[in-house]
C-alpha cells in the first residue's frame, strides 16, 4: 500500500495562494486531489496521470488551480491562486495504482493522505 503524505495547508485571505504537495512512499499511475467541507461530500479538485499528459480538473477550479507532479520524487502538488472563502475545506491527496485512466469518483482511488486544512478568509 502506498503511503500518502500531504503538506502545505493553511490560512489564506481570498485572492491569495497556497501550494499544497503530496509525496508518495511509491510509484502511482494516477495521482489527485479532494476535498471535503464540513457537512458536505468529498468532492474531485483535479488529478494527473503518471506520463503528466492527461489532466482533469473540476469545473470551480478550472483557471485557478494547477497541478503537476515530479515523478522522480513521487510527488504531486496543487498550486491554488486566487483563491475564495469557498475553497476551504480539508485537501486530501490520492492515488490510483493499476490504470492511467483518471477516475472522477473517490470510490475508484486506491490510496489517501491525511489530509491538510486550506482556511480561506474573506
Amino acid at each position: 500500500q502506498v503511503q500518502l503524505v500531504e503538506s502545505g495547508g493553511g490560512l489564506v485571505q481570498a485572492g491569495g495562494s497556497l501550494r499544497l504537495s503530496c509525496a508518495a512512499s511509491g510509484s502511482t499511475f494516477v495521482m489527485g486531489w479532494f476535498r471535503q467541507a464540513p457537512g458536505k461530500e468529498r468532492a474531485f479538485v483535479a488529478a494527473m496521470n503518471w506520463s503528466g499528459l492527461t489532466t482533469r480538473y473540476a469545473d470551480f477550479v478550472k483557471g485557478r488551480f494547477t497541478i503537476s507532479r515530479d515523478n522522480a520524487k513521487n510527488t504531486v502538488f496543487l498550486q491554488m491562486d486566487s483563491l475564495k472563502p469557498e475553497d476551504t475545506a480539508v485537501y486530501y491527496c490520492a492515488a490510483k495504482h493499476g490504470s492511467p485512466i483518471i477516475p472522477f469518483y473517490a470510490r475508484d482511488y486506491d490510496s489517501w493522505g491525511q489530509g491538510t486544512q486550506v482556511t480561506v478568509s474573506s
